[in-house]
């Protein structure tokens, strides 16, 4: 009898153990396929029917998914939860500039400087992680993002030419991101908030604020208005579909960087750009698929798989223990739990 006593506690951990690495693998392919399948719609719509207002697109996107939340919310699944009005206009103010300041940099630099540019966003999480976490990085670790970096700038990057205001435009791009995507991880930890919650948060201040700034910013980058477009049939349905799909975007992203870091998930979410390629050749000609570009996709994915094993492992990336000072900071460490019940 004690030996089956002993045999079950020691499956117990290994279910666990189980359970996490299939939550964590649906995770990632949720984000994986509403990522991409969200690019190939607005892909459609924006070059095949010239709908080029990204910016009030994106507001469009957080208005859906602040009606998802209502519902979740009337339905009982996002529970009471707070967020300081402070983190929450610190949260939005970077996530909204991040967005226009992607597609600000889009318009102002070459295709292989803007590809860079979201390249850096990985050592300049590492760098947060480091600095305010306090985030240890093997010698493994660090290699293997490199990896991942080279080979993505090689499937992805061509002319490379820069300018002075679209070199402050990427910086403050760069910069904004990674601090929003930091946010997201910092935020979920440090209030046990869930991926549910903390969209119920910031989604809807994101979609007004967006709704606002949108049609101005996006006539400054394409000297056209959003209210002057011809919306017939097919131009409706798509960005009914961009909306729905982005849902889903947002909430993945959400869980993604909860269960994980905004690191990995950067990391790891090149596999998305290496999918869009592929996508891409398949479904809009192949003029651009050549040896270089196929070297470049296995170097990353290489690099991809050497991170998942390296930052794994012990030393790989280490974080501080948590200091717990009473039974509220206690709760903090149930955060995962809770994003896994999300």
């Amino acid at each position: 009898m004690k030996q089956i006593v002993h045999t079950s506690k020691n499956m117990a951990p290994a279910t666990k153990g189980d359970t996490k690495a299939a939550l964590d693998a649906a995770s990632w392919m949720f984000n994986i396929v509403t990522s991409v399948g969200i690019i190939m719609v607005n892909k459609a719509l924006m070059a095949t029917h010239k709908f080029c207002f990204a910016t009030t697109l994106t507001g469009l996107h957080f208005a859906t998914t602040t009606l998802m939340t209502f519902v979740f919310r009337w339905l009982g699944y996002i529970q009471p939860s707070h967020l300081p009005i402070s983190e929450l206009i610190k949260f939005v103010f970077f996530a909204n500039l991040s967005i226009v300041g992607m597609n600000v940099s889009l318009m102002w630099n070459s295709v292989g400087f803007y590809q860079i540019s979201k390249l850096s966003i990985i050592p300049v999480l590492c760098i947060l992680e480091v600095v305010f976490d306090k985030v240890r990085y093997s010698s493994s670790t660090k290699l293997s993002i490199l990896v991942v970096l080279l080979g993505v700038s090689i499937c992805t990057v061509t002319d490379v030419s820069v300018n002075s205001r679209g070199l402050i435009s990427a910086g403050i791009a760069v910069w904004s991101t990674s601090l929003q995507q930091y946010y997201v991880h910092s935020l979920q930890k440090k209030y046990s908030l869930g991926s549910f919650n903390l969209l119920g948060h910031t989604a809807p201040v994101q979609a007004a604020s967006l709704l606002i700034v949108g049609p101005f910013s996006d006539y400054w980058l394409t000297n056209k208005r959003v209210d002057a477009f011809d919306y017939n049939f097919t131009v409706t349905f798509f960005i009914i579909l961009s909306c729905v799909i982005a849902v889903g975007t947002n909430l993945s992203q959400f869980i993604c960087i909860g269960r994980f870091t905004a690191v990995s998930f950067q990391v790891l979410g090149h596999m998305k750009t290496i999918l869009v390629l592929i996508i891409g050749f398949f479904l809009f000609g192949r003029e651009g698929l050549n040896l270089q570009v196929v070297l470049g996709m296995l170097l990353a994915v290489l690099g991809m798989i050497w991170y998942g094993k390296a930052s794994s492992e012990p030393g790989g990336k280490e974080r501080p223990p948590p200091v717990y000072k009473s039974q509220k900071s206690g709760s903090l460490s149930e955060s995962g739990d809770h994003n896994d019940k999300v």
